[in-house]
């Protein structure tokens, strides 16, 4: 066995990282294999963790290896070039069910070579391979990615791919918002692989001891809220949300859901158009909710999914959140997917005093990059993936929407909660389309927590944010009507 020697003047994590690469190189650890954990590295080569981590979190960073939490470290399997005249289709996916639909989908005789990445480090897996010219040929990415990677020139225009598709059955039976979003510039560049919308989870059985429904109005929460509160059920707090930077993008869905509500919308054609009295009182009633207790102050340090596990361990009675919360809801409830609908429910966003009850749609899309080899071939596969049995067997499985009309009536009558969200799309909006997103969002988080730690009151939170998103896009700040004085 190779050795590690302390005598040399070589860094010991720069020699562990390069005998990995050897070792990876000369097949000992194949294309998707697991390599040995931190700690059995450790005692292998008689090193401490300090250099260990280094030596995989740079081989991480290089696209050597894929590194996933609480599974383990893996070969990447798109690292290693790929054989000539091999009918073989290389996808990246998210974590969860996606890598074996992919691998169900596949058409006969073609290999499926799927890399795995955890959801938070996608985005950034796939603009490093796209960067050293290895991207795959098909990929999932978050939908509000599309205007990054179009406006990149990363994305194949489906059109040139299969334009008899697109008109036959993606134009004629995938939902709205959906078709138009994912066009840019006049041409198709993702196709929707399943939807979610923002609102409330809420437990049943609470609701119930209060003889409540869920809040169709922002001033029926702050009334159930009160109720809520004053039952002796466990949680301090009644009410879970994400309230800043920590929680990520799941901060900036529930407040462009909220914002939805009371008819405000971030940027039109035009403009900005956050800075709006509309805004202050979206921004006044999540304050409200910290100062009157009904939502934890901590709510700006809580991970994404930290308010949906509260309300799984009966700590909170409301979530703010997306219907793609499903999985994780039933899994720390102990309960079957299936057995959800029985316990929780899930309901739109309460409308604001300005608003008509819309909400925030948004989920995961497939597209086919510039970079693929076998472009056509995953022209086939994607047809494969979006067809409505597949989307069908989706959604069954996981409790998202299925992005199309005939997968929506395949599955209602059997899944309540794909029901209730699926009629929740009639009224939603899609996140800003935009190339800068990922830095709108992260305003839209810092708003947030400017509000919540009451480092900035409401108005100034909104026009300050405006201002910053104004200087992202390059679009000017538009006033829509007089902001309240004070």
């Amino acid at each position: 066995m190779p050795a590690i020697d302390p005598g040399q003047p070589i860094p010991l994590y720069f020699q562990l990282k390069t005998l990995l690469r050897e070792e990876i190189l000369s097949g000992r650890y194949g294309p998707g294999e697991r390599l040995p954990t931190e700690h059995s590295l450790c005692a292998q080569y008689g090193i401490s963790r300090t250099p260990v981590n280094r030596a995989l979190s740079e081989l991480a960073e290089e696209g050597v290896i894929i590194r996933h939490r609480r599974r383990g470290t893996f070969v990447n399997p798109h690292w290693l070039s790929r054989q000539p005249d091999e009918r073989e289709l290389r996808v990246v996916v998210p974590d969860g069910p996606w890598e074996a639909q992919v691998r169900e989908a596949a058409p006969q005789g073609v290999r499926i070579n799927a890399a795995a990445v955890s959801l938070v480090d996608l985005h950034q897996a796939l603009t490093r391979a796209l960067a050293e010219g290895r991207g795959p040929d098909l990929a999932m990415l978050d939908s509000v990615w599309v205007p990054e990677f179009a406006d990149a020139g990363f994305l194949w225009p489906l059109e040139e791919l299969d334009r008899g598709w697109l008109e036959a059955e993606y134009e004629q039976d995938f939902l709205e918002p959906f078709v138009t979003a994912h066009r840019y510039e006049g041409r198709t560049l993702a196709v929707q692989a399943e939807a979610d919308v923002a609102g409330l989870w809420y437990s049943r059985r609470h609701l119930e001891a209060v003889g409540a429904d869920p809040p169709g109005r922002w001033d029926d929460l702050f009334e159930l809220g009160r109720a809520l509160a004053r039952l002796d059920r466990g949680f301090r707090h009644p009410i879970a949300l994400p309230g800043g930077s920590t929680a990520g993008e799941t901060t900036s869905y529930c407040l462009l859901a909220l914002l939805a509500s009371n008819g405000v919308s971030v940027l039109a054609p035009e403009g900005v158009t956050l800075a709006s009295p509309a805004t202050v009182d979206a921004l006044e009633l999540l304050r409200r909710l910290v100062d009157e207790g009904l939502a934890s102050s901590e709510v700006v340090v809580y991970e994404w999914d930290r308010p949906i596990r509260l309300l799984a361990q009966g700590h909170a009675a409301i979530s703010f959140g997306g219907s793609y919360e499903s999985r994780i809801l039933a899994d720390a409830a102990g309960l079957p997917v299936a057995k959800l609908w029985d316990r929780f429910g899930f309901a739109s966003m309460p409308s604001g005093p300005r608003g008509t009850g819309a909400t925030l749609a948004g989920g995961m899309v497939y597209c086919i990059l510039r970079q693929a080899a076998n472009a056509d071939l995953a022209m086939r596969l994607l047809e494969r993936l979006a067809s409505r049995d597949a989307l069908a067997a989706m959604a069954r499985s996981t409790a998202q929407i299925p992005p199309r009309r005939s997968a929506v009536a395949l599955v209602a009558g059997d899944a309540p909660l794909l029901s209730a969200t699926a009629e929740m799309l009639r009224h939603a909006i899609v996140r800003p389309a935009t190339p800068g997103y990922a830095r709108v969002s992260a305003q839209l988080q810092a708003l947030v927590e400017a509000v919540l730690t009451g480092r900035l009151e409401p108005q100034a939170a909104a026009v300050r944010a405006a201002d910053m998103i104004g200087a992202i896009t390059g679009l000017p700040v538009l006033a829509t009507e007089p902001m309240p004085q004070g």
